[in-house]
């Protein structure tokens, strides 16, 4: 009488082995990958938000031991007349900026992805300022914004306009300014994020459209815009971030003058902390901005949740 020996179970248990080690080596390799980015992201942003965290706490001016000051430095940023003015005209900048930015983009973006002469040339020509020194950017709108000598009020003068804009002179126009150099600079870098979603809309869709009747303008609201939600998103959310914490352009074009009238949290921050050596009180400031622009990136989230229900 012969008997059935049971069936080997080693290579199922050899394949397991083998299945193990080949994941335990593509986790290995995506972590090589993302490791340096995670270890730069802690050594240069996280390490230091948090010890600006904590020294928001004290009285510390770099040199002396740093002293425990609980919540005064945010009783002090409370009262601070200079404080609240910074903060609106932070808001100011960035409802002037966002909108702006995201329109001007948007259009060049359409209109270079057009079949035109020369197409990549213009490309490259309003990409440009985004990669030119922004020092030098600021020093040529000083002068063309010139209220005597500069090209922008002599060309308004030549139309009729007596008595243009004082520009960066005045406190009224100082900020408008402000943002058509802000946008003038940005609007490159952000058309070329839209030329990238642009690729992206399929053909057929428009085929679709134009064979249904649908004019050039309805195709575009219709088609292109759906299509370019999630680029429009990412675009509205970098374009948040960099209008709160500007700080270059102000200090280079007006200081943050006349006055107070283009004076932004980031300045408040660098003068506090690097000319006054108030770096309790900088690091108030700073940690009240990041928490202005992580709800306002918050929010921005939901609402695009809610909008693709």
């Amino acid at each position: 009488m012969s008997t059935v020996s049971p069936p080997s179970t080693r290579p199922a248990a050899a394949h397991t082995v083998a299945a193990r080690r080949r994941r335990r080596r593509v986790t290995l390799t995506g972590w090589s990958f993302i490791l340096p980015n995670f270890l730069g992201f802690a050594a240069l942003t996280l390490v230091p938000v948090l010890g600006a965290l904590a020294i928001s706490f004290t009285h510390w001016d770099s040199y002396s031991t740093p002293q425990w000051a609980g919540l005064d430095n945010f009783r002090r940023m409370w009262g601070d007349d200079t404080f609240w003015i910074a903060l609106e005209n932070t808001f100011w900048y960035a409802a002037g900026h966002i909108p702006l930015t995201l329109a001007v983009s948007l259009g060049l973006a359409v209109l270079l992805n057009q079949r035109l002469r020369g197409v990549r040339m213009l490309r490259t020509a309003f990409f440009f300022p985004y990669i030119t020194s922004l020092v030098a950017v600021a020093v040529v709108w000083n002068m063309l914004l010139s209220p005597e000598v500069g090209p922008v009020n002599q060309f308004l003068r030549s139309i009729g306009i007596a008595h243009p804009p004082g520009w960066t002179s005045s406190q009224d126009w100082a900020m408008p300014a402000l943002v058509i150099a802000g946008v003038w600079r940005d609007m490159g870098y952000y058309m070329v994020l839209f030329l990238a979603g642009l690729q992206t809309v399929p053909a057929e869709l428009h085929e679709a459209a134009r064979v249904d009747g649908a004019g050039p303008w309805r195709r575009f609201r219709h088609v292109t815009l759906p299509c370019l939600r999630p680029t429009t998103f990412f675009v509205l959310v970098m374009l948040t971030v960099s209008s709160f914490k500007v700080f270059d352009l102000v200090q280079v074009m007006t200081e943050g003058g006349p006055g107070r009238s283009t004076l932004v949290l980031s300045q408040v921050i660098f003068r506090e902390g690097i000319t006054q050596g108030r770096f309790g009180y900088a690091s108030a400031v700073s940690l009240t901005l990041f928490v202005i622009c992580l709800v306002i990136t918050v929010v921005q989230f939901q609402m695009r949740r809610r909008s693709e229900r």
